[in-house]
């Protein structure tokens, strides 16, 4: 019995190691399709910046064209950055909290709806993009970044 517990125990490690090794490429893969996302959406933003502001507006966002205009921004630039993982946890959190606030401010039953309503919330517009931003603030860059290539530069210069 102990020799088939070891084995499983063995067999487990061993999964988990393989699976372990791809945590780096799933991060690859999440920043770079998010952050493509978030710069596509940022850029067709800043082509339509009239057309946002007038949104905003309805939405009684403060100063809705220069809200517009910064979102967009942040949407592009933070896409760029998020895709090749250059301050990849700061560009995290500033576009997690930018889709906090547009899930708040455009989709406040879905958001509110968390526990009551799963399903209305997992399928609101901004849920995709609040989910990626906060697992990448969480998980980090991985190793595929420009910022885990700035720290492995910055390790090998210090020895």
């Amino acid at each position: 019995m102990a020799n088939l517990v070891h084995r499983a125990k063995s067999a487990y490690d061993g999964f988990a190691s393989a699976t372990n090794r791809l945590q780096s490429v799933l991060l690859l893969l999440i920043r770079l399709y998010w952050g493509w996302q978030f710069a596509e959406d940022g850029w067709g933003k800043l082509h339509h910046l009239d057309r946002v502001g007038s949104y905003f507006a309805t939405l009684n966002l403060p100063m809705p064209h220069t809200t517009a205009l910064f979102v967009a921004l942040v949407e592009f630039l933070g896409g760029i950055t998020l895709a090749i993982g250059l301050l990849t946890r700061l560009t995290a959190l500033v576009l997690f909290i930018n889709m906090t606030v547009a899930f708040w401010t455009a989709e406040r039953d879905a958001f509110l709806g968390v526990i009551s309503n799963p399903d209305k919330f997992q399928a609101a517009d901004a849920y995709n993009y609040w989910f990626a931003a906060l697992l990448t603030l969480i998980l980090g860059p991985g190793l595929f970044a420009a910022d885990s290539f700035f720290r492995r530069r910055e390790i090998s210069r210090r020895r």
